[in-house]
C-alpha cells in the first residue's frame, strides 16, 4: 500500500495572513520542515536572520513571481529553475518583486532527527 499525500496549496492552513503556508504539517512530513511564504509585491519586512541556534540549514526555489534572496550581501534572483542552499551561520532575507514572490523553503539540521517548530504545526498561532 503507497504511503503518499497530495492536496493543493491553496487548500492547505497559512499562518501570518497566509504568508506562511504549513506544507510540512499538511502533508504529514516528518523528516524535514517544508513551507510555502507567499510574499506580495514588493513586500519590504520579511525578516533579515539566520539559524545559527537551531542549526538548519535551508534551500530556497521561487515557484511564482519575481523576487531575490540576500545571503550575507550578496542578491541572487529566485526563479524556478534556480535552488539556493544557505547553510545556517549566514544571514538571509528575501525580497520579493513587482509580481510579489511565492517560494518553497525546505530545511533541517545535518545529522539530526528533524523537529518541527511550534508555528509550523496545524491549527498553531
Amino acid at each position: 500500500m503507497a504511503d503518499h499525500t497530495a492536496k493543493s496549496i491553496d487548500d492547505m492552513e497559512a499562518a501570518f495572513g497566509g504568508g506562511l503556508v504549513k506544507a510540512r504539517a499538511e502533508l504529514g512530513v516528518t523528516s524535514f520542515g517544508v513551507q510555502i511564504v507567499r510574499l506580495p509585491p514588493d513586500y519590504a519586512d520579511y525578516p533579515e536572520h539566520d539559524h545559527a541556534a537551531d542549526g538548519q540549514e535551508e534551500v530556497y526555489m521561487a515557484l511564482s513571481g519575481s523576487g531575490q534572496i540576500e545571503v550575507e550581501g550578496e542578491r541572487i534572483d529566485l526563479t524556478p529553475d534556480m535552488l539556493v542552499r544557505v547553510g545556517p551561520d549566514c544571514k538571509r532575507k528575501i525580497f520579493p518583486g513587482s509580481e510579489g514572490l511565492s517560494l518553497i523553503a525546505i530545511g533541517g539540521v545535518p545529522g539530526k532527527a528533524y523537529e518541527a517548530s511550534e508555528f509550523t504545526e496545524l491549527s498553531a498561532t
